[in-house]
């Protein structure tokens, strides 16, 4: 199939409370954008320890990750980020890879924003159309 790239903006989702409550502006919500490798056997998005720390997310817990070579290693867990693609976006707490390279979008987010692998064109695409569709079950 390939790899499947997307090009996504993470923003610090206590920045965006702190915009609601009138803290601070919104030219002050620590953003990123990154191109992500879409990894459905990914959980969640995955990002860089620091991107993490670029972005001033703060940890909120710790876990222990299965990497993809069968290897375990002690991840961070971060206060909730927002996914934007194009028009969807979704909040959710984000793993803090020490030593990442990459960002890695994964299984959850993609439900949530109601996106799915077009493996012929390589590409993400709306699962349900234009409509956002959120499975409930």
């Amino acid at each position: 199939m390939g790899n499947v790239y997307a090009e996504i903006t993470i923003k610090n989702g206590g920045d965006l409370v702190r915009v609601q409550d009138g803290h601070i502006p919104d030219e002050d919500v620590r953003s990123i954008t990154v191109t992500a490798l879409v990894d459905t056997g990914a959980t969640s998005i995955i990002i860089p320890e620091d991107m993490r720390q670029k972005l001033g997310l703060s940890v909120v817990g710790t876990r222990t990750a299965n990497l993809a070579g069968g290897a375990k290693m002690e991840c961070k867990i971060t206060e909730p980020v927002l996914i934007c693609w194009k028009d969807r976006e979704v909040s959710c707490n984000a793993i803090a890879l020490p030593g990442g390279k990459v960002v890695l979008l994964g299984v959850i987010p993609l439900e949530f924003m109601d996106l799915v692998v077009d493996t012929k064109r390589r590409e993400l695409v709306p699962a349900h159309g234009d409509e956002i569709l959120t499975l409930a079950m």
